[in-house]
C-alpha cells in the first residue's frame, strides 16, 4: 500500500504518529493509498525548520526570490500533465478540468515573479523640513495554508507563491482526501531552488488544522472551505492571535434576464453548474430567472442535463466525474431527497445514475430543480453537488433582492444584453465577485479573489495584492539627519511644515 508522507525540512517523512486514512480513488471506489495522519509534533518539526530558514530567506532580495519563482514556474508548467493525474486520481475531475486547475495556480506563480515591483515601498520627500519619509512592507515570518479537497493543487498555488515571494516561510496542511498533489509541489519548489524549510507539507485531519490554529510561532493562517469550518478558522486563528484570512461556503446566483443569448447562457450555466461535480466554491448553484425566460430555460437545461457524458476524469470526452467520497455522495443524494420531499419540481433526476465498469465510483448523474423557494434546503445548504435550483423572479429587483438576501456572498453573474440592467446589477448586488454574462468570474491572479458576507472571515481577499497585503507587515519611517546647529528638546506634539 502506497503510503503518502508528510515532507518537513526538505525530506519525505512518516512523521512521529501511527494514524491513517485512506485515499480512494472516486471512479472505481478503490483505495488507492493511505496518508499519514500527523501529530503536535510534526508540526513542530515544521516549524523547527521554518525558524531555521526564516532568518536567511526574509533577507534575500526580492529579486533572487523572484528567480526562484521563475523556476518553479518553469517546473510546474513541465509537471502539468503529472499534477493533473493525480488531481484527477484522487479527486475524480476530468483530467483536462484538473489541467485548467494547475493553469490557475500557475498564474499566480507568475504573479508572484514580481516581487521586487509587488514589495516597492512609498516615498515621499520633505514631508517637513529636512525630513523624509517612507514605508516597508516585511514579512510576518512562519505562516500556514490549510486547503480544500476541490482544488489541491490551485488553491495552494493561491496561497504559498504570495507568502514566499514576500519572505515568510510556509506551511501547508492539504485536504487529506487528495494528499498526494502537495508532495509534488513540494518536490518542484526544491528542485527550483528554494531553501529547505521555506515550503513544507504536513499532513493531517481535523487535529492537524487545530494545532496550526494554536501554535505560538505560526504568525498566519490562510483558509479555504467551508463557512461552519471557516468561521471556526477564523475564531480560533485570530483567538491565539494570529492574522487569519478564511474563504467559507457559497449559494452562488446567476440571474437570468429575458434578454439574454439563451444558447449562450445555457451552455455557461451547463458548465458552471455540472463542472468538476459541482464540487467548486465558485459554482452556479441557483439559476434565478426572470420573467418570460423561465420556461424556455428550464426546458433548454432539462434536455442538456439529461445528455451530460459522465465518466471516469482519465477520457477527456466526458463532461463530468464522480463526487470525491462515499459520504459526500450520500450527502448529495440526501439533499436532492428533501428538495422532492419539500415541493421542488425535480425535472432532472441524477440521484441514481450508474457509470458501466464503474458501479463501485462515487457518481451521480446532474439534477435540475424547478420552482424552488428560499425556505427549502436545496436553497439554504450549498450542496457541493451536481445540482442546479432554478428559482423564478417576476422582474429584476426581485431578483437582484433574492441574490442579496442570501448569507453568501461569494460569487454571482447575470446574464443580459441591456448594459443599464448589468450596471444596476454589478453596482447593487452584495457579492465579491460579480460576473457580466461571465459565469464563473474568478479573477485573475494579478487581481484578488474573495467573497462578502458568510464566504469570507478577515479584512484580505487571496492572491494578488491583497495577498502582498496579507502576508506582509506595513512599516512607516520617519527619517531626519541632523543638520545645523540643534535646537534642543522639543516638547510639543510633531507639525509639518
Amino acid at each position: 500500500m502506497i503510503l503518502i508522507s508528510h515532507h518537513i525540512a526538505g525530506l519525505r517523512t512518516e512523521g512521529h504518529g501511527n494514524r491513517r486514512a485512506d485515499v480512494f480513488n472516486p471512479a472505481t471506489g478503490d483505495v488507492t493509498a493511505q496518508v499519514v495522519l500527523g501529530e503536535q509534533a510534526d508540526l513542530d518539526a515544521a516549524v523547527a525548520a521554518a525558524r531555521k530558514a526564516f532568518p536567511g530567506w526574509a533577507e534575500t532580495p526580492p529579486l533572487t526570490r523572484a528567480r526562484v519563482l521563475f523556476r518553479a514556474r518553469d517546473l510546474i508548467e513541465k509537471h502539468a500533465d503529472e499534477l493533473a493525474s493525480i488531481i484527477t486520481a484522487e479527486h475524480g475531475k476530468i483530467h483536462s478540468d484538473a489541467k485548467g486547475e494547475v493553469t490557475r495556480g500557475l498564474e499566480v506563480v507568475e504573479f508572484a515573479t514580481a516581487a521586487p515591483e509587488l514589495l516597492k515601498g512609498e516615498f515621499t520627500e520633505q514631508v517637513s523640513r529636512g525630513v523624509d519619509a517612507f514605508t516597508l512592507r516585511q514579512p510576518l515570518g512562519i505562516v500556514a495554508g490549510i486547503t480544500p479537497f476541490n482544488f489541491p493543487v490551485m488553491v495552494p498555488l493561491w496561497m504559498a507563491p504570495m507568502a514566499i515571494a514576500t519572505g515568510n516561510c510556509f506551511i501547508l496542511k492539504p485536504s487529506e482526501r487528495d494528499p498526494s498533489a502537495a508532495l509534488l509541489l513540494a518536490d518542484i519548489f526544491k528542485a527550483a531552488g528554494l531553501p529547505d524549510g521555506v515550503f513544507q507539507v504536513v499532513q493531517g485531519d481535523k487535529d492537524m488544522v487545530n494545532a496550526i490554529l494554536e501554535h505560538p510561532e505560526i504568525q498566519a493562517v490562510s483558509f479555504v472551505g467551508s463557512t461552519p469550518i471557516a468561521k471556526h478558522v477564523y475564531s480560533t486563528g485570530t483567538a491565539h492571535g494570529k492574522r487569519v484570512q478564511a474563504l467559507g461556503g457559497a449559494k452562488n446566483h446567476a440571474i437570468v434576464m429575458p434578454d439574454c443569448d439563451l444558447e449562450k447562457t445555457v451552455d455557461a450555466l451547463m458548465g458552471a453548474a455540472y463542472g468538476s461535480a459541482g464540487e467548486r466554491c465558485m459554482a452556479i448553484s441557483v439559476a434565478v430567472a426572470v420573467g418570460p425566460v423561465a420556461d424556455p430555460l428550464v426546458k433548454a437545461l432539462a434536455e442538456r442535463a439529461r445528455s451530460l457524458r459522465i465518466g471516469n476524469g482519465t477520457d477527456d470526452n466526458n463532461e463530468m466525474g464522480p463526487l470525491v467520497t462515499a459520504q459526500h455522495l450520500a450527502r448529495v443524494r440526501g439533499l436532492v431527497n428533501s428538495g422532492v420531499e419539500q415541493g421542488a419540481t425535480l425535472v432532472v433526476d441524477g440521484r441514481d445514475h450508474v457509470v458501466s465498469e464503474h458501479e463501485k465510483g462515487f457518481f451521480i448523474g446532474g439534477s435540475l430543480f424547478d420552482n424552488v423557494t428560499k425556505e427549502m434546503d436545496i436553497y439554504r445548504e450549498e450542496i457541493f453537488g451536481p445540482v442546479l435550483c432554478v428559482m423564478r423572479a417576476p422582474d429584476f429587483n426581485a431578483a437582484l433582492s433574492l441574490v442579496n438576501d442570501s448569507p453568501y456572498g461569494n460569487g454571482t453573474a447575470i446574464f443580459t444584453r441591456d448594459g443599464d440592467t448589468a450596471r444596476a446589477f454589478t453596482h447593487g448586488v452584495k457579492a465579491g465577485m460579480v460576473g457580466v454574462n461571465v459565469p464563473i468570474p474568478v479573477p485573475m491572479a494579478f487581481h484578488s479573489f474573495g467573497g462578502w458576507k458568510d464566504s469570507l472571515f478577515g479584512d484580505h481577499h487571496m492572491h494578488g495584492p491583497e495577498g502582498v497585503r496579507f502576508f506582509t507587515r506595513l512599516k512607516a519611517v520617519t527619517s531626519r539627519w541632523p543638520q545645523g546647529i540643534r535646537s534642543g528638546a522639543e516638547f510639543v506634539m510633531p507639525t509639518h511644515g
